[in-house]
């Protein structure tokens, strides 16, 4: 008898579930998308007016369907958003200028006028803390400019960080050396790069507008200033050391190079700033269960795209993240009918739509930092980015009117990926490809979309993603190329698995460490 109702109760919540999905669908995302693509949205670029016609659409269909605005009585949660222009970068080494983009390069982030002096100078090898090789070792840095090679020591065709011919990490990602020498707490970073005298051959993104949310001055200590060995070398004068000569002690002896000197480096760095209007966009609903309602399920996709270059074409982003903000506005509309008809989540559901993803995922990052909900209360994240086209790697393939990248979904949390398989299983029944789950993963996908700054808080996520295509940041990502069909299997896929998350008994455990964040 008992095992009777069981069974009736989930096939009943199934047919539920299947009710409201099937309000997902080609007509109602057709419309929408038709609204954000439109040349009126001028390609919706971050702080632009595109971008203000986009917020304020979506704050209309949220407040259309009846969600709370959750942002002190607002559907907007403003970003405290500036807009920094490098206007001069000047620096002198021991009295010589050094030529911008020739002899150093400083990326835009530097937000702020920098008008400093160095005297206290500290040389540490290669910059790398492992087992089996180690230049931080008993070092002070304090207050001093840390000197650092670029790569790592091999001797004999072997690395002495891995004992083998692999490279380690230390190798290929900078900002690994940067983070263990920050520790440290030094004034300031030089890193070695051989490859400074060809920043000329493409100036623009090293001079070019940065968007920065306002809290990034405080974060960005030490300097960093990549060199050349020409550079270097005139800093290092006064130790009758060269840049050559200690990479092959390094390499003869095994072992790691200190040794501190003195120079003089100055720098003079002036920038222009403006302050932008940029928003998220926040609508909730409230979940039906007492105790469940105090958790908090968080759909997302970014509405912002590349606006207008400088030939005045609009990039309108149909699948980039056009697709994807229909997505979160298409599962409101469901997931607020169910609520209008007694069939609410037992959980709470947050859909939020945020800028300046195409900026350095500037909208999540905000959110993750100034909360609008308890992190510790937020469940999980299911982002929506790209699900409206067939990638290149699925063309002409059998199943490429059938699959979906599934991105994350056990980084953190076993049975999230489990739910998520089932719920498919039951009902789409679409192709997962787990492809970007990979660690070696090239293209890094897991760390380039808004899910990522819920996954740094421990926070379970799952990336929904189609797969790049050949108008991928491009003016032809058109809505006439959306495969409107495939869009609605995947956006009623993501919406299943909020039904069920919203619904289940337990919240995603995480039980699992991200190794790729290390």
């Amino acid at each position: 008898m008992s095992f009777l109702l069981v069974i009736s109760c989930a096939y009943a919540q199934d047919k539920t579930a299947q009710k409201y999905a099937s309000t997902i669908n080609q007509e109602d995302a057709f419309k929408i998308l038709s609204v954000l693509t439109s040349d009126a949205f001028e390609g919706r670029g971050t702080g632009q007016p595109g971008a203000e016609k986009a917020a304020q659409y979506i704050k209309a269909q949220f407040q259309s369907y009846g969600l709370v605005a959750p942002v002190n009585h607002s559907y907007f949660q403003p970003l405290d958003l500036k807009e920094i222009t490098p206007k001069e970068r000047k620096i002198t080494v021991n009295g010589k200028a050094q030529t911008f983009l020739k002899d150093f390069y400083a990326t835009p982030n530097f937000f702020q006028d920098i008008k400093k002096n160095y005297h206290d100078f500290v040389f540490i090898g290669y910059g790398i803390q492992s087992e089996k090789y180690d230049d931080l070792a008993g070092l002070n840095l304090e207050g001093k400019v840390a000197v650092i090679l670029e790569g790592e020591p091999i001797v004999d065709g072997n690395s002495l960080v891995t004992g083998n011919a692999t490279l380690s990490k230390w190798s290929t990602q900078r900002n690994k050396k940067i983070a263990a020498i920050t520790k440290l707490n030094p004034a300031a970073i030089v890193i070695l790069d051989s490859n400074v005298y060809k920043m000329k051959v493409d100036a623009e993104p090293y001079s070019r507008t940065s968007l920065v949310l306002g809290e990034a001055e405080k974060t960005q200590s030490p300097l960093v200033i990549y060199a050349s060995a020409k550079f270097i070398n005139t800093l290092l004068a006064s130790s009758k050391s060269i840049v050559s000569q200690i990479s092959n002690k390094i390499s003869k002896t095994k072992n790691p190079a200190s040794f501190e000197f003195k120079a003089k480096l100055e720098l003079d760095f002036t920038v222009n700033t403006n302050q932008l209007d940029a928003k998220n966009v926040l609508g909730f609903l409230e979940g039906s269960d007492p105790i469940l309602k105090n958790e908090v399920l968080v759909i997302t996709a970014h509405y912002d795209h590349l606006g207008i270059n400088a030939k005045g074409e609009i990039f309108n982003g149909a699948d980039d993240d056009g697709s994807g903000t229909t997505g979160v506005l298409e599962l409101a509309e469901a997931f607020t009918k169910a609520k209008q008809e007694g069939n609410g989540p037992k959980r709470s559901v947050l859909f939020m739509t945020v800028v300046g993803e195409e900026k350095g995922l500037l909208g999540s990052e905000w959110y993750s930092d100034h909360p609008v909900f308890p992190l510790e209360n937020t469940i999980a994240n299911l982002n929506i980015d790209m699900i409206g086209r067939v990638g290149e790697l699925y063309k002409g393939k059998a199943d490429s009117a059938n699959y979906i990248y599934v991105v994350g979904s056990d980084k953190l949390s076993t049975s999230l990926k489990a739910i998520s398989e089932s719920v498919n299983k039951t009902n789409d029944n679409l192709s997962l490809d787990y492809k970007y789950d990979d660690p070696k993963d090239p293209m890094r996908i897991y760390y380039r979309s808004d899910h990522y700054n819920f996954a740094k808080h421990n926070i379970p996520i799952i990336f929904y993603f189609n797969g790049i295509h050949e108008d991928y940041h491009k003016t032809t990502d058109d809505i006439e190329k959306i495969n409107f069909p495939l869009w609605v299997k995947r956006a009623q896929l993501v919406f299943y698995t909020a039904w069920e998350l919203a619904n289940r008994a337990e919240r995603p455990a995480v039980d699992k460490i991200d190794p790729t964040r290390n």
